[in-house]
C-alpha cells in the first residue's frame, strides 16, 4: 500500500507524443515497387493519416473509459459514491487507511464535485475517482492495482479589471446588468458602507472600480482585491485607496483617514432592508403596534450570517421568538444579537471567541416570523440602538511614517480612476433596454 501526497500543480503525463495530424510521403525509390511492378526513382504518392489526439482529463487519457460527474448528496459517506461500481477488496481495504493529513473523508462536502472514471465493462470497474472540494484543488484516488492518492491544484490567474456604472433604479440591479459577481458587490458595500447609504441610492448615481479577478480555465472563481473606487453620490465624490500599513489591506480616504469602522455596517451579504429600527411598527404576525428595536434583512433561508466584529458569544440558543438565535458581546461598549436564524453554525457556542466576518448562523425563520429575514439587533452601552445610525469610530488613519508612501500610491490610483470615462446615460438606457 503507498500513498501519495503531490506538491501544487501535479498533472500526470502518460508517455507519449501526440499529433493532431501529419502526411507520410512513400517516395518510390530503388526500395519502393511501382504499380506496375517496377522500381522508380521518380514516382512519389503521398498519403494522409489523421491521428485522433487522445482526451486527457485530470491529467489522465480517458478516450476508453465512461465517466460519471455528479455531486455529493446529504449523508452520502465517501465509500457510498463507489457503490455502483467495482472496487477490488484490497483498494477499499487500503481506502480506510488512508492518513487523515492526506484526506479526511469526514469532510467531503454536500454539493461538491466528484467524477468516477470506470472501465467499460460489465462490472463496471474504477479506475480513478477525483473529488473537487473547491474550484481550485481536486484529490485523485487512482483504484486499480494500489491505492494511489495525488493533491493537485488548478493554475490560478489574475487578471486586472476596469468597471463602470450608472444607478438607474438600485445598486444590485446595475451590478446584475452589468454581469459583476456578488463577491465584488458585497466588497465595494464594505468598503463605503459608513460613507453611503447603499439602501438609499438616487438615479444618476456612478462609480468606478478597478480590481484583480482570479480565474481557473477563464472562469471567475473570486476577487483578489479592490484595488480603487470612485463612488459618486448625490453628486459628492468618495474615493477609496487601498494600503497596509503592516497590519493588512485597508481603505482610505484621499486624506489619508480609515473608510472602517471598528465593526461592520451589514451583518449579512448586501441585501433588501425589509424593516428599520422603529419606536412604532405594525407587527406582522401578533398584528399590533409596538417597538422594533432592530433591523430587518430581506434574504434566502441559509445565507450566511457574519459577526460583524471581534468578540465572545454570550448566547447560542433557540427561544420561542427568537428562534435560533446568538448574541455576541463585542467589547464593554458594543453588543449584537442575530434572530431567526435556520441554523445556528457548528462550534457556535457560549464562550467561544469569534472574528470579525465569521459566520455565525444561516438565515431562517423560526420563531415569531412570517418569512426568512434577519433581525440584527445592536446594544451600544447596554442600550438597544439603530445599528445603521449609531455613531462608531473610525479604525486608525495612515501613520505619519506612512503618509509619503501612501499619498504616492494613492494619487496614481487616482489618476487611473479618473482617467477612466463614464458611459453616457444614452449608452446606459440602450443598455438597459436591450438587457445588457
Amino acid at each position: 500500500m503507498r500513498f501519495l501526497k503531490s506538491i501544487k500543480g501535479v498533472s500526470i503525463l502518460l508517455g507519449g507524443i501526440f499529433v493532431s495530424s501529419f502526411a507520410v510521403y512513400l517516395l518510390f525509390s530503388s526500395n519502393v515497387l511501382t504499380s506496375e511492378g517496377n522500381y522508380s526513382h521518380e514516382v512519389t504518392i503521398p498519403v494522409e493519416v489523421d491521428i485522433v489526439e487522445p482526451t486527457l482529463l485530470y491529467g489522465m487519457v480517458v478516450d476508453s473509459l465512461h465517466l460519471t460527474e455528479g455531486v455529493v448528496k446529504r449523508n452520502q459517506r465517501f465509500t457510498d459514491l463507489l457503490s455502483e461500481y467495482y472496487v477490488s477488496p484490497d483498494i477499499y481495504q487500503q481506502l480506510h487507511f488512508v492518513p487523515r493529513n492526506i484526506f479526511d473523508f469526514r469532510k467531503i462536502v454536500v454539493n461538491k464535485k466528484y467524477t468516477i472514471l470506470s472501465e467499460r465493462d460489465s462490472l463496471k470497474t474504477v479506475k480513478a475517482i477525483i473529488y473537487e472540494p473547491n474550484a481550485i484543488d481536486y484529490i485523485i484516488f487512482h483504484l486499480e492495482d494500489t491505492l494511489l492518492v495525488e493533491t493537485c491544484q488548478r493554475e490560478v490567474t489574475t487578471q486586472e479589471k476596469t468597471i463602470t456604472g450608472v444607478i438607474q433604479s438600485s445598486l444590485s440591479e446595475t451590478i446584475e446588468s452589468l454581469g459583476i459577481t456578488n463577491e465584488l458587490t458585497n466588497r465595494f458595500v464594505d468598503i463605503f458602507a459608513w460613507q453611503v447609504d447603499f439602501q438609499r441610492l438616487q438615479k444618476g448615481d456612478k462609480f468606478k472600480i478597478i480590481y484583480e479577478e482570479n480565474l481557473v480555465d477563464g472562469v471567475t472563481i473570486g476577487i483578489e482585491k479592490i484595488s480603487g473606487i470612485y463612488f459618486e453620490h448625490f453628486n459628492n465624490g468618495y474615493y477609496a485607496f487601498p494600503f497596509d500599513q503592516g497590519e493588512g489591506l485597508d481603505y482610505f480616504d484621499e486624506q489619508g483617514n480609515s473608510l472602517r469602522k471598528a465593526l461592520l455596517k451589514y451583518p449579512i451579504e448586501f441585501t433588501r432592508i425589509s424593516s428599520r429600527y422603529s419606536q412604532s411598527r405594525f407587527h406582522p404576525v401578533n398584528k399590533v403596534y409596538r417597538a422594533h428595536l432592530g433591523t430587518d434583512f430581506a434574504a434566502s433561508t441559509g445565507t450566511p450570517i457574519r459577526t460583524v466584529g471581534d468578540g465572545i458569544i454570550l448566547e447560542a440558543h433557540y427561544t420561542s421568538n427568537n428562534g435560533n438565535y446568538v448574541k455576541v458581546r463585542h467589547n464593554a461598549t458594543y453588543t449584537t444579537q442575530y434572530l431567526h436564524m435556520s441554523r445556528i453554525a457548528s462550534g457556535i457556542t457560549p464562550g467561544t471567541r469569534v472574528r470579525q466576518g465569521q459566520t455565525i448562523g444561516y438565515v431562517g425563520s423560526t420563531g415569531l416570523a412570517t418569512g426568512p429575514h434577519l433581525c440584527y439587533r445592536f446594544w451600544k452601552n447596554g442600550v438597544q440602538v439603530d445599528a445603521l445610525r449609531v455613531d462608531l469610530p473610525p479604525s486608525q488613519p495612515i501613520k505619519e511614517e506612512s503618509k509619503a508612501s501612501f499619498f504616492l500610491t494613492a494619487h496614481k490610483i487616482a489618476d487611473r480612476l479618473d482617467s477612466i470615462p463614464f458611459p453616457e446615460m444614452e449608452e446606459v438606457e440602450e443598455a438597459i433596454a436591450s438587457g445588457r
